[in-house]
C-alpha cells in the first residue's frame, strides 16, 4: 500500500502528530509501532491516547505488556511487546481477545508477537534522523488507507 514520511523536531511535535493521527481513528483498528529504543513510540502513543479522551498520564506498558484505557466510545489497548521472549506468552494472556470490534490496539514491538497478532491497519516506523525523528506511516488495509489519506 502507500506511505507518507514526516519529520518530527522534538517530543512536542511527536505528541502533536499522535493527536493528528487520532482524529481519524475508529474501531476496530490495529496500529503497529516499530523503531529503536527511545525513538518515540510511547510518546506518539501518548498523543493518540490522550487525544482519544484519556485524561492523565500514558505510561509505557513495558512490564505489564498491556495498558488498557476504557474511554467513552472505544477501548484502547496499548501493548509493549519488547520483553516478550516467546509469542506463546501472548496466547496465555489471551491477547486475541483484546482485538475486537470496539477496540483500537496500539502495539509497540509487534515483531515480538509474530503469528499471535492480527494484521495492522497502520504501520508507523520511527527512526532517528540527525537531531530529530523521522516517521513513516504506511497503510496496510483499506481503513489504514483512509486514515493515511486524511493525514496527507
Amino acid at each position: 500500500m502507500t506511505s507518507i514520511v514526516k519529520n518530527l523536531e522534538n517530543e512536542h511535535a511527536t505528541v502533536a502528530m499522535g493527536q493528528l493521527i487520532a482524529q481519524g481513528l475508529t474501531p476496530p483498528l490495529t496500529i503497529f509501532l516499530t523503531g529503536d529504543l527511545g525513538a518515540g513510540k510511547t510518546t506518539l502513543s501518548r498523543g493518540i491516547i490522550q487525544s482519544l479522551g484519556h485524561e492523565g498520564a500514558v505510561k509505557s506498558p513495558t512490564y505489564t505488556l498491556v495498558e488498557p484505557y476504557e474511554l467513552a466510545n472505544v477501548d484502547v489497548f496499548h501493548f509493549d511487546l519488547y520483553r516478550v521472549a516467546d509469542p506463546e506468552e501472548l496466547e496465555f494472556m489471551g491477547i486475541r481477545d483484546y482485538f475486537n470490534q470496539n477496540s483500537i490496539c496500539i502495539v509497540e514491538w509487534p515483531e515480538h508477537g509474530q503469528d499471535c497478532l492480527p494484521s495492522a491497519d497502520l504501520h508507523i516506523h520511527l527512526s532517528y534522523q540527525d537531531n530529530q525523528r523521522e516517521m513513516t506511516i504506511s497503510a496496510e488495509s483499506t481503513l489504514g488507507q483512509t486514515i493515511l489519506t486524511k493525514l496527507k
